[in-house]
């Protein structure tokens, strides 16, 4: 129930957030997950077990709370097991709302939270999700979504009301054009997709930028 700083060619870290025991009070965490940082170094920390996303500023000894916190429940201002964080260069927070099946937007000091892409039930659709987990954002504010239990990592522009598939989407196997359970997405430079591919015990790229061959 801590967050961890490892310096480079550290022998041991450091307690940053949390470690003071699972716990509600704003200086604990109770099962902490996925993490973001902005741009002055603050840190996003998904508290998954009370149902919020916690921001710790750097050297602080307790949080706040910037989105949940709630309990669990799927008004706009609640998760049911928020999972995936991620920033835009406005510091609004993307997250994904598991069990919800949706994306949830937080602006900067928000009381409550707008479905951004999917909210539509646990579905196959491209308007759906089911179980989504981790999450990113390219510089175009554009969503990708590792969607756990449709075996696809999806795309969603701003404002949009359906997604694309980007990746997999051709059902639970271990084919390269196949997940289970893809939990992790990430970008790199040129716009390729990294998935952690859970159930596989793999991480895949899928290769979207142009070459020469």
């Amino acid at each position: 129930h801590r967050v961890m700083k490892w310096a480079p060619g550290a022998t041991e870290g450091t307690i940053v957030a949390g470690g003071n025991g699972a716990g509600y009070q704003t200086n604990q965490l109770n099962n902490p997950g996925f993490l973001s940082f902005d741009d002055l170094g603050n840190m996003y920390i998904v508290d998954e077990k009370n149902q919020r996303i916690m921001k710790w500023a750097p050297g602080a000894t307790e949080g706040t709370v910037v989105a949940g916190g709630n309990g669990k429940g799927s008004a706009n201002n609640q998760f049911n097991d928020v999972m995936g964080i991620a920033l835009d260069s406005s510091n609004n927070i993307y997250a994904s709302d598991f069990n919800n099946h949706r994306i949830m937007k937080w602006e900067p000091d928000a009381t409550s939270g707008l479905v951004v892409a999917g909210g539509n039930g646990q579905n196959s659709g491209l308007s759906d999700f089911n179980s989504p987990s981790g999450l990113t954002l390219d510089s175009s504010a554009n969503i990708y979504v590792a969607d756990t239990k449709n075996y696809r990592i999806m795309k969603w522009e701003p404002g949009a009301t359906l997604g694309t598939v980007v990746a997999g989407g051709n059902g639970k196997g271990s084919a390269f054009n196949q997940f289970n359970n893809p939990y992790t997405v990430t970008l790199d430079s040129s716009g390729d997709i990294y998935v952690a591919d859970l159930m596989n015990h793999r991480v895949q790229k899928i290769q979207i930028s142009p070459e020469i061959t």
